[in-house]
Formats: structure tokens, C-alpha cells, sequence
């Protein structure tokens, strides 16, 4: 079979190189891909936004099933022309992916389908924005209402910065139009928890938890970014929070799907608050999380191109999908200054693969052979072993001998 991804990022990586351990997989393709995806597959340059040249690839080329690694190709409706075509796409219908395109959209999603979230206010115009300040303590959260790469998201911890954020979304339009509609949100306390979950449109399986670490600096300091480690299983995840996640969001939510007459079939990333034995949605996302996934599918077992293609066909409940018990640690080196400014085309050296690690490649270039820096997440070093302790050492220890100018990475992930 032929597979298509559509993506460069370090998920990306990771989806191809599960594909790639499928006996019914033989050819990979990637737009616009990445190095890494290069040593197994052929990567095609072009933007994840230019629907009609994917469209056209994937009949040309006759792709079996096309996998859409990021939310933009979603919401602009990648996946509704590949099946107009008669092309398998493995991600949900463009309104249905409104869930992640809008944080009103997803919030009012919720309170309809009675699913546990924080208090929240809509808001596009400043001044309505500033009188309902009033309605909230402080920290108070502060969300772009459209897609923003992972920024539009801003914890403020008294009016004054809260005032000035929302001078820069709503009127210095700092986000490109994706802050022109602002959502106000209570603050949740508790710890984070990022689950997964394969989606058929009428069946929903949940996959191995992971835990994210979002903010730049150790200690959950600094500003967000697209994710700086992940670990899976969750260290601070209850057991008996299982049934309560399913009770309390997992089934609302595929009855809202019901209800609201959703097409959705992929996968969806449930952010969610975990205090006292209880679960709040924080965000959905319309696609596999980065870098969770990173982790989450190192410990698949089963073939991920059936699980795809049942998720696409609707017949998710005929196919087994397998974990290993093992720990698994992924470990993002980002470039200096990121997620505010930094430099590109800084060469790397010393980033192959050994018996510890593997290494995805994230925000990575090929410039007269030599690999170089070319984006923000830059690696993902990622380590499997029987305990936490195991693969927090191992993913550190490659860390170390990794070298490009203005290298970083968070020291503590998986213990806060």
C-alpha cells in the first residue's frame, strides 16, 4: 500500500516511522516531510495548505491512505476533497474540525453536550472584553479564539496583563486574525493530562496516557510553546480516573458527535485538568498531539495503517489496538530564543540514532549535505525502558552529545 503524510514536524516523523514497521505498507510519501522521513520514504516539496496539489499527487500517485498530520490542512477541509475524490483520508471533515479551527466553537461544544470545562466568556469587541474581566480571579487564561501554532494561549496573572493581551489580540492583531475573536477562561487548577483517542465517527478508543510539558522553562515557567517533552504513561495519572474520563467526556462527547451530525474519523486530542478525582476539558485538538504522539505510538504494538484505515472506513470496533507496558521519554531540543525569535540553518552534529535512543526530526534542513536548524522544536529524542528513571537518563545522556549553537531543552520532564 501507498501512504501519503501530509506534515514536517517531529509527528510527523514518528507517524512515518510506525507506518514504515506495517507489512502491508511499501511505499511512504510526505509533503513537505522532513530529513528524517527522508531515509524511508520520499518527501515531496509543497505547503500542507495547497489542497489542490495534494489532491493531485495522491490521484497521480494513487495513494491508498492519506494521514494529516496538522490542524491547518483540517480546518481548510483537506480531508472532504480527498474523499469527494474517492481517496482514503485518515482525519476528520472540516467541520468537524472547527473543534480545534475555534475555542468558541469547541467551548460552546461542551457546555451543550453537558462535558465538565472551566467558565468562559466570548468576546470580539475590546471594551466588552474588559468589562467582563470583571467576572473572573486571577490567573486568569486568555485564548485566541482561531489557530495560532500553538501561541494563542496566554496565562496572565493580574488585570493589568490581562489588559494589555488583550489589546494585542483584539487590537494590534498580533496573531494574523486568529486572536480577532478572544475567549476569557477560568483558571483550572489540578495537573495536566493529554489523552488520545481513535475515532471512527462511532467508536472511540482511547490510547496510552502521555503527559506534555508546555511551558519554555523548568519548573512550568515562561511562555507556552507547542510542547517541550512528553512522557508516557502519565506519572501523575490516578488509575481509577479511567472510567471517569469515559463517563464524563469520552461518552458525551460521541453523543455530541451524534447529535451535532459530525463526521469525524481520526484522531482526537482531549487536553484535560485532572484535581480530586476529576476530569475538565482544557481544548480539544483535531489531530494527533506534538509531541505526545511522539511517545504515545512508540508504545503501539499493533498496525497503525489498519487502525487508519478502520478509522476511515468506520470499522474501528474490528481491530485490536495493543500497548506495551514499557515507559517511554520524548525530549524536544529547540532553538535558542524559541517560541519568541530565533535563528535557522545552525548545523547540527551528532544527532544519529544509537542502541538508547531514537531521534525525529522536528524543525530540521539539509543545506549542501550538512543538516541544519529550521525551526523552533528542532529534535525529538525519544527513549524506551521499563521505569521513568530508565528513559528520563537515556533521553539526557543523548541530549548532552547533540550539538548546534543555541541549543535548549527542559531538565525536567516527567517529574513535574
Amino acid at each position: 500500500m501507498k501512504v501519503l503524510i501530509i506534515g514536517s514536524g517531529g509527528r510527523e516523523h514518528a507517524i512515518a516511522y510506525k507506518l514504515n514497521q506495517s507489512q502491508k505498507v511499501n511505499e511512504i510519501y510526505a509533503i513537505p516531510g522532513n530529513p528524517g522521513i527522508s531515509s524511508m520514504g520520499t518527501c515531496v516539496p509543497g505547503s500542507v495548505e495547497d489542497n489542490q496539489f495534494i489532491l493531485d499527487f495522491a490521484l497521480k500517485h494513487k495513494i491508498d491512505l492519506t494521514v494529516i498530520g496538522p490542524e491547518v490542512p483540517l480546518c481548510n477541509g483537506l480531508a472532504d476533497l480527498l474523499e469527494a475524490n474517492n481517496l482514503v483520508a485518515f482525519g476528520p471533515t472540516q467541520h468537524a474540525a472547527t473543534l480545534e479551527g475555534s475555542k468558541a466553537f469547541s467551548k460552546d461544544f461542551m457546555i451543550r453536550h453537558h462535558i465538565p470545562t472551566a467558565k468562559y466568556d466570548e468576546v470580539t469587541d475590546y471594551d466588552h472584553a474588559i468589562k467582563a474581566l470583571d467576572n473572573y480571579s486571577y490567573p486568569l487564561v486568555i485564548k485566541a479564539d482561531g489557530l495560532a501554532a500553538g501561541k494563542g494561549v496566554v496565562i496572565v496573572e493580574n488585570k493589568e496583563d490581562a489588559i494589555v493581551t488583550l489589546k494585542e489580540m483584539l487590537i494590534d492583531g498580533i496573531l494574523d486574525g486568529a486572536g480577532s475573536k478572544v475567549v476569557l477562561e477560568e483558571f483550572l487548577t489540578g495537573f495536566e493530562c493529554s489523552l488520545l483517542c481513535f475515532v471512527d465517527g462511532k467508536t472511540i478508543v482511547p490510547m496510552v496516557s502521555s503527559k506534555d510539558h508546555k511551558q519554555i522553562f523548568d519548573g512550568n515557567m515562561g511562555p507556552n510553546t507547542g510542547g517541550m517533552g512528553t512522557v508516557s504513561p502519565n506519572p501523575f495519572l490516578p488509575d481509577s480516573m479511567d472510567e471517569v474520563i469515559k463517563e464524563t467526556v469520552l461518552d458525551p462527547f460521541m453523543q455530541g458527535l451524534v447529535d451535532d451530525n459530525m463526521d469525524y474519523r481520526g484522531v482526537i486530542f482531549i487536553g484535560l485538568m485532572i484535581e480530586n478525582n476529576e476530569a475538565k476539558v482544557l481544548e480539544f485538538n483535531v489531530r494527533f498531539g506534538d509531541p505526545e504522539t511522539q511517545s504515545i505510538l512508540m508504545r503501539l504494538e499493533s498496525d497503525l495503517y489498519d487502525i487508519m484505515v478502520a478509522c476511515a472506513n468506520k470499522t474501528l470496533d474490528e481491530v485490536e489496538v495493543k500497548w506495551s507496558n514499557e515507559h517511554v521519554a520524548c525530549l524536544v531540543l529547540s532553538s535558542g530564543g524559541y517560541p519568541g525569535d530565533y535563528q535557522k540553518g545552525i548545523e547540527i552534529t551528532n544527532y544519529q540514532d544509537d542502541q538508547d535512543t531514537i531521534i525525529f526530526h522536528a524543525g530540521t534542513n539539509m543545506d549542501n549535505g550538512k543538516l541544519v536548524t529550521n525551526g523552533g522544536r528542532v529534535l525529538n529524542i525519544l527513549a524506551t525502558g521499563s521505569s521513568l528513571e530508565e528513559v528520563r537518563e537515556k533521553v539526557y545522556k543523548k541530549a548532552e552529545t547533540i550539538d548546534f549553537v543555541g541549543k535548549y531543552y527542559r531538565h525536567d520532564i516527567g517529574l513535574i
